[in-house]
Protein backbone atom coordinates (compact mmCIF):
# COMPACT_ATOMS: atom_id res chain seq x y z
CA UNK A 1 0.00 0.00 0.00
CA UNK A 2 1.20 3.52 -0.79
CA UNK A 3 2.19 5.65 2.17
CA UNK A 4 -0.27 8.36 3.17
CA UNK A 5 2.03 11.00 1.69
CA UNK A 6 2.50 9.15 -1.60
CA UNK A 7 -1.23 8.52 -1.89
CA UNK A 8 -2.14 12.16 -1.26
CA UNK A 9 0.55 13.55 -3.56
CA UNK A 10 -0.59 11.24 -6.37
CA UNK A 11 -4.13 12.56 -6.10
CA UNK A 12 -2.91 16.15 -5.94
CA UNK A 13 -0.98 15.63 -9.18
CA UNK A 14 -4.22 14.38 -10.71
CA UNK A 15 -6.03 17.56 -9.75
CA UNK A 16 -7.35 17.00 -6.21
CA UNK A 17 -7.83 20.26 -4.32
CA UNK A 18 -8.64 21.30 -0.77
CA UNK A 19 -11.61 23.66 -0.50
CA UNK A 20 -10.90 26.30 2.11
CA UNK A 21 -14.60 27.15 2.44
CA UNK A 22 -15.19 23.62 3.77
CA UNK A 23 -12.21 23.72 6.09
CA UNK A 24 -10.55 20.88 4.18
CA UNK A 25 -7.08 19.66 5.14
CA UNK A 26 -5.83 16.17 4.32
CA UNK A 27 -3.83 14.03 6.71
CA UNK A 28 -0.56 12.71 5.27
CA UNK A 29 1.00 10.96 8.28
CA UNK A 30 1.05 7.18 8.50
CA UNK A 31 2.08 7.47 12.15
CA UNK A 32 -1.01 9.51 13.06
CA UNK A 33 -3.22 7.14 11.05
CA UNK A 34 -1.78 4.19 12.97
CA UNK A 35 -2.50 5.95 16.27
CA UNK A 36 -6.10 6.67 15.24
CA UNK A 37 -6.66 3.05 14.25
CA UNK A 38 -4.95 1.70 17.38
CA UNK A 39 -6.97 3.99 19.65
CA UNK A 40 -10.30 3.00 18.09
CA UNK A 41 -12.18 -0.04 19.35
CA UNK A 42 -12.79 -1.49 15.89
CA UNK A 43 -14.41 -4.90 15.61
CA UNK A 44 -15.33 -6.59 12.33
CA UNK A 45 -19.02 -6.92 13.20
CA UNK A 46 -19.40 -3.40 14.63
CA UNK A 47 -20.59 -0.89 11.98
CA UNK A 48 -18.29 2.07 11.35
CA UNK A 49 -18.88 5.54 9.99
CA UNK A 50 -16.16 7.98 8.98
CA UNK A 51 -16.98 11.68 8.93
CA UNK A 52 -15.14 13.77 6.35
CA UNK A 53 -13.04 11.15 4.52
CA UNK A 54 -11.72 13.73 2.07
CA UNK A 55 -9.37 11.91 -0.30
CA UNK A 56 -9.79 8.61 1.56
CA UNK A 57 -6.28 8.32 3.01
CA UNK A 58 -7.64 7.00 6.33
CA UNK A 59 -10.70 5.34 4.79
CA UNK A 60 -8.61 2.88 2.77
CA UNK A 61 -6.98 1.70 6.01
CA UNK A 62 -10.25 1.41 7.94
CA UNK A 63 -12.43 -0.30 5.33
CA UNK A 64 -10.71 -3.73 5.36
CA UNK A 65 -11.07 -3.94 9.16
CA UNK A 66 -14.87 -3.95 9.32
CA UNK A 67 -17.71 -5.73 7.56
CA UNK A 68 -19.80 -2.60 7.01
CA UNK A 69 -18.64 0.99 6.74
CA UNK A 70 -20.07 4.33 5.67
CA UNK A 71 -18.05 7.40 4.67
CA UNK A 72 -19.94 10.70 4.88
CA UNK A 73 -18.56 13.41 2.61
CA UNK A 74 -20.21 16.74 1.76
CA UNK A 75 -17.87 17.70 -1.11
CA UNK A 76 -19.26 16.23 -4.31
CA UNK A 77 -15.85 16.60 -5.99
CA UNK A 78 -14.34 14.18 -3.46
CA UNK A 79 -17.09 11.60 -4.00
CA UNK A 80 -15.69 10.73 -7.44
CA UNK A 81 -12.21 10.27 -6.01
CA UNK A 82 -13.50 8.08 -3.20
CA UNK A 83 -15.57 5.91 -5.53
CA UNK A 84 -12.52 5.29 -7.70
CA UNK A 85 -9.91 4.83 -4.99
CA UNK A 86 -12.05 2.64 -2.72
CA UNK A 87 -13.40 0.36 -5.43
CA UNK A 88 -13.48 -3.21 -4.16
CA UNK A 89 -14.06 -2.31 -0.51
CA UNK A 90 -17.36 -2.94 1.26
CA UNK A 91 -18.16 0.68 1.92
CA UNK A 92 -21.06 3.03 1.24
CA UNK A 93 -20.13 6.60 0.39
CA UNK A 94 -22.78 9.09 1.49
CA UNK A 95 -22.93 12.62 0.06
CA UNK A 96 -24.51 14.40 3.03
CA UNK A 97 -23.96 17.11 5.63
CA UNK A 98 -22.82 15.24 8.75
CA UNK A 99 -24.90 17.60 10.90
CA UNK A 100 -28.02 15.97 9.43
CA UNK A 101 -26.77 12.39 9.75
CA UNK A 102 -29.07 10.00 11.63
CA UNK A 103 -27.15 6.98 12.87
CA UNK A 104 -30.33 4.97 13.34
CA UNK A 105 -30.90 5.26 9.60
CA UNK A 106 -27.44 3.82 8.97
CA UNK A 107 -27.41 0.79 11.25
CA UNK A 108 -30.71 0.65 13.11
CA UNK A 109 -30.66 -0.49 16.73
CA UNK A 110 -27.00 -1.49 16.70
CA UNK A 111 -24.28 0.52 18.40
CA UNK A 112 -21.57 1.52 15.95
CA UNK A 113 -18.31 3.45 16.04
CA UNK A 114 -17.44 6.84 14.57
CA UNK A 115 -14.11 8.15 13.31
CA UNK A 116 -13.55 11.55 11.78
CA UNK A 117 -11.30 14.50 11.07
CA UNK A 118 -13.89 17.11 11.98
CA UNK A 119 -13.87 20.47 10.19
CA UNK A 120 -12.67 23.03 12.73
CA UNK A 121 -15.53 25.46 12.11
CA UNK A 122 -18.30 22.97 12.97
CA UNK A 123 -16.48 20.59 15.33
CA UNK A 124 -18.44 21.56 18.45
CA UNK A 125 -21.94 21.18 16.97
CA UNK A 126 -20.88 17.95 15.25
CA UNK A 127 -19.66 16.45 18.53
CA UNK A 128 -22.90 17.40 20.28
CA UNK A 129 -24.97 16.12 17.35
CA UNK A 130 -23.49 12.67 17.73
CA UNK A 131 -23.49 12.64 21.53
CA UNK A 132 -27.24 13.24 21.31
CA UNK A 133 -27.39 9.92 19.44
CA UNK A 134 -25.49 8.08 22.17
CA UNK A 135 -27.94 5.19 22.04
CA UNK A 136 -26.48 4.25 18.65
CA UNK A 137 -22.78 4.76 19.42
CA UNK A 138 -20.12 2.85 21.33
CA UNK A 139 -17.53 5.55 20.91
CA UNK A 140 -15.72 8.02 18.70
CA UNK A 141 -12.14 8.74 17.72
CA UNK A 142 -12.03 12.25 16.34
CA UNK A 143 -9.48 14.82 15.29
CA UNK A 144 -10.22 18.41 16.26
CA UNK A 145 -8.36 21.66 16.74
CA UNK A 146 -6.00 21.29 19.72
CA UNK A 147 -7.72 24.16 21.51
CA UNK A 148 -11.03 22.28 21.31
CA UNK A 149 -9.41 19.06 22.51
CA UNK A 150 -7.92 20.90 25.48
CA UNK A 151 -11.37 22.20 26.42
CA UNK A 152 -13.01 18.80 26.05
CA UNK A 153 -10.39 17.03 28.21
CA UNK A 154 -10.09 19.81 30.83
CA UNK A 155 -10.59 19.11 34.53
CA UNK A 156 -12.26 21.38 37.12
CA UNK A 157 -9.96 24.18 38.18
CA UNK A 158 -8.24 24.64 34.82
CA UNK A 159 -8.70 27.65 32.56
CA UNK A 160 -9.98 25.44 29.73
CA UNK A 161 -12.74 23.84 31.79
CA UNK A 162 -16.19 24.98 30.78
CA UNK A 163 -19.54 24.10 29.24
CA UNK A 164 -18.02 21.99 26.45
CA UNK A 165 -15.92 20.00 28.94
CA UNK A 166 -19.00 19.19 31.00
CA UNK A 167 -21.26 18.50 28.02
CA UNK A 168 -18.88 15.89 26.63
CA UNK A 169 -17.77 14.36 29.93
CA UNK A 170 -21.27 13.58 31.18
CA UNK A 171 -21.70 11.36 28.12
CA UNK A 172 -18.23 9.92 27.55
CA UNK A 173 -14.94 8.96 29.10
CA UNK A 174 -12.41 11.16 27.29
CA UNK A 175 -8.85 10.13 26.42
CA UNK A 176 -6.23 12.26 24.66
CA UNK A 177 -4.57 10.13 21.96
CA UNK A 178 -2.01 12.40 20.34
CA UNK A 179 -1.26 15.94 19.20
CA UNK A 180 -0.93 16.51 15.45
CA UNK A 181 1.30 19.27 14.08
CA UNK A 182 0.28 21.39 11.07
CA UNK A 183 2.99 19.84 8.92
CA UNK A 184 1.19 16.48 9.05
CA UNK A 185 -1.50 17.87 6.72
CA UNK A 186 -1.84 19.19 3.21
CA UNK A 187 -2.35 22.07 3.06
CA UNK A 188 -0.87 22.85 6.48
CA UNK A 189 -3.43 24.58 8.74
CA UNK A 190 -2.44 27.53 10.90
CA UNK A 191 -3.18 25.69 14.14
CA UNK A 192 -2.27 22.37 15.74
CA UNK A 193 -4.74 19.52 16.03
CA UNK A 194 -5.30 16.64 18.43
CA UNK A 195 -6.89 13.22 18.33
CA UNK A 196 -9.18 12.27 21.20
CA UNK A 197 -11.18 9.13 21.96
CA UNK A 198 -14.64 9.26 23.49
CA UNK A 199 -15.91 6.04 25.08
CA UNK A 200 -19.63 6.59 25.54
CA UNK A 201 -21.13 5.68 28.90
CA UNK A 202 -23.61 7.08 31.44
CA UNK A 203 -21.86 9.41 33.88
CA UNK A 204 -21.55 7.61 37.25
CA UNK A 205 -24.51 8.42 39.53
CA UNK A 206 -25.76 11.22 37.26
CA UNK A 207 -29.43 11.70 38.13
CA UNK A 208 -30.18 15.33 37.32
CA UNK A 209 -32.60 16.42 34.62
CA UNK A 210 -30.26 17.42 31.76
CA UNK A 211 -32.34 20.43 30.74
CA UNK A 212 -32.27 21.82 34.28
CA UNK A 213 -28.62 20.82 34.67
CA UNK A 214 -27.45 22.77 31.64
CA UNK A 215 -29.63 25.74 32.53
CA UNK A 216 -27.59 26.02 35.73
CA UNK A 217 -24.25 25.25 34.04
CA UNK A 218 -24.80 27.90 31.37
CA UNK A 219 -25.84 30.45 34.00
CA UNK A 220 -22.76 29.66 36.07
CA UNK A 221 -20.42 30.21 33.12
CA UNK A 222 -22.32 33.21 31.74
CA UNK A 223 -19.90 35.60 33.45
CA UNK A 224 -16.67 33.69 34.03
CA UNK A 225 -14.88 36.60 35.68
CA UNK A 226 -17.54 36.96 38.34
CA UNK A 227 -18.12 34.83 41.40
CA UNK A 228 -20.56 31.96 41.17
CA UNK A 229 -23.16 33.78 43.25
CA UNK A 230 -23.21 36.78 40.92
CA UNK A 231 -23.20 34.65 37.76
CA UNK A 232 -26.09 32.50 38.95
CA UNK A 233 -28.12 35.48 40.07
CA UNK A 234 -27.75 37.13 36.69
CA UNK A 235 -28.06 33.96 34.63
CA UNK A 236 -31.09 32.60 36.47
CA UNK A 237 -32.80 35.92 37.08
CA UNK A 238 -32.76 35.60 40.88
CA UNK A 239 -31.90 37.95 43.69
CA UNK A 240 -28.39 37.57 45.05
CA UNK A 241 -29.73 36.93 48.56
CA UNK A 242 -31.83 34.00 47.35
CA UNK A 243 -28.86 32.54 45.48
CA UNK A 244 -26.64 32.73 48.57
CA UNK A 245 -29.31 31.12 50.72
CA UNK A 246 -29.78 28.19 48.34
CA UNK A 247 -26.04 27.68 47.97
CA UNK A 248 -25.55 27.68 51.72
CA UNK A 249 -28.05 24.84 51.91
CA UNK A 250 -25.75 22.63 49.80
CA UNK A 251 -22.53 23.99 51.33
CA UNK A 252 -21.10 25.49 48.14
CA UNK A 253 -19.62 28.95 48.60
CA UNK A 254 -21.08 31.71 46.45
CA UNK A 255 -17.55 33.13 46.24
CA UNK A 256 -16.26 30.29 44.11
CA UNK A 257 -16.03 30.47 40.32
CA UNK A 258 -17.80 28.19 37.87
CA UNK A 259 -14.61 26.55 36.58
CA UNK A 260 -13.83 25.20 40.05
CA UNK A 261 -16.98 23.04 40.30
CA UNK A 262 -17.08 19.35 39.50
CA UNK A 263 -19.96 17.70 37.66
CA UNK A 264 -21.14 16.30 41.00
CA UNK A 265 -21.27 19.81 42.46
CA UNK A 266 -23.19 21.08 39.44
CA UNK A 267 -25.73 18.34 40.11
CA UNK A 268 -26.14 19.66 43.65
CA UNK A 269 -26.60 23.17 42.27
CA UNK A 270 -29.21 21.91 39.83
CA UNK A 271 -31.29 20.41 42.62
CA UNK A 272 -30.89 23.58 44.69
CA UNK A 273 -32.20 25.77 41.89
CA UNK A 274 -34.98 23.61 40.55
CA UNK A 275 -38.18 25.59 40.34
Amino acid sequence: MESASEYTQRLIRRGARAHKSMGQVFLMSDEVIDRIVSASTLQPDVPLVEIGPGLGVLTRVLAPRVQKMWAVELDIHKIGILNKELRGHTIEIVNQDALTLNLNELWGDQKGYLIGNLPYYIANPLIMHFLEQEGHLRGMTIMVQKEVADRITASPGSKNYGILSIAVQISAQVTKVTDVLPGEFWPAPKVSSAVIRLDLRPYPNFNADKKDFFRVVKAAFSQRRKTLGNSLAGGLGLKKEEVIERMQGIRISDGRRAESLSIEEFQLLTKAFQS
